[in-house]
């Protein structure tokens, strides 16, 4: 049973995210240079800081996951936009470092209440299996998060310094998302799908036919996202210094800044001409651009026109994750435990991708560039297995879906 998500839902998701993402995730490199001369800390000390964050907000995403399905997701993200202002504020008053590291770590835990995991599962609740093509209306209003946030991030630096920057992303959570993430809330409860009075209750999916099957394409769908989540970390966030150590010099920065509206780019196609293209065929697209473009990076560098190629196919990859990650456990398992599933999704992609910038380093230091992409593309051919895989099992067990109740006796 599905219901239309109005669209005012989609937009009020959207601006939060946008917010969300741009406070949260995409303001602290640009301001990690400050945060790490006022502490007299060393920015990889700071970064180091940001990878311990982020695994203890990956280990914490499965717990934050079930508070989505037992509170409502919307309720969760009302108290989540209020975790978050107050952890940002105590960012910006952070007295020492290690108060400021506390800060950081708890405002991650946080942010698994308020972003993409949490986000989804407020359409989902919303719309049920109707909230497929709202997922990827969201993204792609989201997607604008970095082109928004990096040069506003840039102006408030300049003026008000890291601390202030902080106090007023700590502002914008509080007066912005939380009024949003309350009305979601009350829009939620009116609009309950029959049976589904109370959000921990279970009455729309029933449990799949085949319990083998779904713990297997579980066991797939975990895998997939965390191996993707460790292909897109590592080369995301060493983009520049990667296509810099393969003789690109000054274009490696033209090239970076193709990635970002190559993601929007792909949304903005999937929501005009995806709509008919199941969420397991969407996957291994999105699973086959990674290595593609890793692949045409590997055999024409120092070319600039294989450059812009592999940051297209990219960009193409990582904006195509971001729906599936909504999309597919909705196609595979159903509204059944969804925040659950997404805590659990988060929590792999995460505690993966805190580790992948340390990886890649290592991988073009030991062994130079040119071998550490070859490295990193047979990696991303793995996730793209898992996807395959996936496909193949939903396929071989017939036109139901894994999350459909067995035909009657």
């Amino acid at each position: 049973m599905s219901k239309p998500v109005p669209a005012a839902a989609v937009w009020a998701l959207g601006i939060t995210q946008v917010v969300g993402y741009g406070s949260l995730y995409y303001a602290f490199s640009v301001l990690a240079p400050g945060i790490a001369t006022s502490f007299g800390w060393s920015t990889e000390w700071i970064y180091g800081a940001l990878t311990f964050a982020l695994l203890i907000g990956g280990l914490a995403a499965p717990w934050t996951g079930r508070m989505l399905d037992r509170f409502g997701a919307a309720r969760a993200m009302t108290a989540g936009s209020l975790l978050v202002s107050l952890f940002l504020l105590l960012m910006a008053l952070a007295p020492t470092g290690p108060v400021f590291v506390l800060a950081l770590t708890g405002m991650e835990v946080a942010s698994t209440l308020v972003l993409y995991a949490a986000a989804f599962a407020v359409l989902v609740q919303i719309g049920g299996h109707g909230a497929q093509a709202s997922i990827t209306h969201l993204t792609l209003i989201a997607g604008f998060a970095s082109t928004l946030f990096w040069p506003l991030t840039a102006l408030l630096d300049g003026q008000l310094g890291w601390r202030g920057s902080y106090l007023v992303f700590a502002g914008l959570n509080l007066v912005l998302c939380l009024p949003l993430h309350f009305w979601l809330s009350r829009l939620c409860k009116d609009r309950e799908l029959p049976g589904q009075a109370h959000p921990d209750q279970r009455p729309l999916d029933l449990p799949p036919p085949h319990p083998q099957r779904a713990k297997l394409l579980f066991a797939l769908v975990l895998a997939g996202f965390a191996l993707q989540g460790l292909i897109l970390a590592a080369v995301t966030l060493q983009m520049v210094p990667l296509l810099q150590a393969l003789d690109l010099g000054l274009q490696a920065l033209l090239i970076s800044s193709i990635f970002g509206p190559a993601q929007v780019l792909a949304r903005l196609i999937n929501m005009v001409f995806g709509g008919r293209l199941r969420a397991t065929s969407l996957a291994v697209i999105a699973a086959a651009s990674l290595p593609l473009a890793l692949f045409t990076l590997s055999i024409s560098a120092p070319a600039i026109a294989g450059a812009i190629a592999f940051a297209l196919l990219f960009g193409l990859g990582s904006g195509l994750t971001s729906i599936v990650s909504g999309s597919l456990p909705l196609q595979l398992f159903g509204r059944l435990d969804y925040g659950a599933r997404q805590g659990q999704i988060s929590a792999a992609r995460q505690v993966a991708a805190a580790a992948a910038p340390f990886l890649m380093a290592l991988a073009i230091g030991q062994a130079g560039a040119n071998a550490a992409l070859w490295i990193w593309t047979a990696l991303a051919l793995l996730p793209l297995a898992c996807f395959v895989l996936i496909t193949f099992t939903v396929q071989m067990m017939g036109t139901r879906n894994p999350a459909d109740p067995a035909p009657a006796q």
